[in-house]
């Protein structure tokens, strides 16, 4: 193995996935019709390998996933802050998860960088990361 090239992404509506994933600054890199209205539809952060797929219609049910049930895709930035203010702009409520529930407008300071949280139209979810610039060993 490689890399990871595709990450598909399960959603109701291509094209309001796609304007979504726009704003945070991801680009097309295919959008080939199918046939029957449907098409595929695969965009990446400008030069990176791994891409998502933003999919529609399953065509086989026995790897099907229902909309907004992808959770935990992790994008790197060495700008939280900067990225955080980008999302209000764009009406994307962000957020940490505590024990007591969602603290929206929060980045969370962790051993291994600062994160916060957010979803795609669908509920899938997504997480900002900025790395330590000293970063602690990770437990064993």
């Amino acid at each position: 193995m490689k890399t990871i090239e595709i990450i598909s992404v399960p959603v109701t509506n291509q094209e309001r996935s796609k304007e979504f994933y726009l704003k945070l600054g991801f680009v097309v890199t295919a959008e080939i019709p199918l046939g029957n209205g449907l098409k595929w539809l695969q965009l990446c952060v400008p030069g990176q390998s791994t891409s998502l797929s933003l999919v529609s219609k399953w065509p086989y049910q026995q790897v099907s996933m229902a909309p907004g049930s992808l959770q935990g895709i992790i994008l790197q930035t060495d700008d939280i802050q900067g990225e955080a203010k980008k999302l209000k702009e764009h009406g994307i409520e962000f957020g940490v998860v505590r024990t007591d529930g969602f603290k929206s407008g929060e980045i969370d300071q962790t051993p291994w960088g600062k994160f916060t949280h957010f979803t795609d139209p669908d509920g899938n979810g997504l997480s900002l990361h900025q790395a330590e610039t000293n970063p602690r060993q990770y437990p064993k």
